[in-house]
């Protein structure tokens, strides 16, 4: 059975082992650990004013990752949506899961606005967020504030 929980200093190790394989081996994306400083301080990077961090927790081992970074005036930025290969799909839900765990948060929090960024190569990324209420918007579009990273090349936006 997965769970769904906020992220605690016991998920560190777990949070990487997920996400750096899937960027660095499945999709080629040349980024190290040393470049992502908010996976070395999940609390204090997301779990600020209305972000947050959950993991999916498959027999307590971390199978899938989302963060929520708030970005101010109502918005926040959706990052670090991973799932292992093992629990993709809609078999397994989780990925659907974590997003409505975000969205209830959200809702509960009065986050108005979800934006993403992504890079190209994460197609099933790009169906799976356009199923669940995400448009296609150009980089012009974003929040000011919305913090592009190197790789993101496709941006979504979701009212909520």
């Amino acid at each position: 059975m997965i769970d769904i929980v906020p992220f605690s200093s016991q998920h560190a190790d777990g949070v990487v082992s997920v996400i750096l394989p899937i960027q660095q081996s499945e999709f080629e994306i040349p980024i190290t650990l040393d470049a992502q400083p908010d996976l070395r301080d999940i609390p204090g990077f997301y779990q600020q004013g209305d972000g947050n961090f959950w993991v999916a927790l498959d027999d307590r081992k971390v199978v899938g990752t989302v963060g929520l970074l708030d970005i101010g005036n109502t918005q926040a930025a959706l990052r670090k949506m991973f799932v292992s290969a093992t629990h993709r799909g809609p078999e397994n839900g989780v990925a659907k899961r974590l997003l409505e765990t975000l969205f209830a948060w959200c809702q509960a929090r009065g986050v108005r606005e979800v934006y993403l960024g992504t890079t190209a190569k994460f197609l099933a990324a790009h169906r799976f967020y356009e199923k669940n209420g995400f448009r296609e918007i150009t980089r012009t579009e974003l929040p000011e504030r919305f913090p592009v990273m190197a790789v993101d090349t496709k941006f979504y936006f979701r009212a909520l």
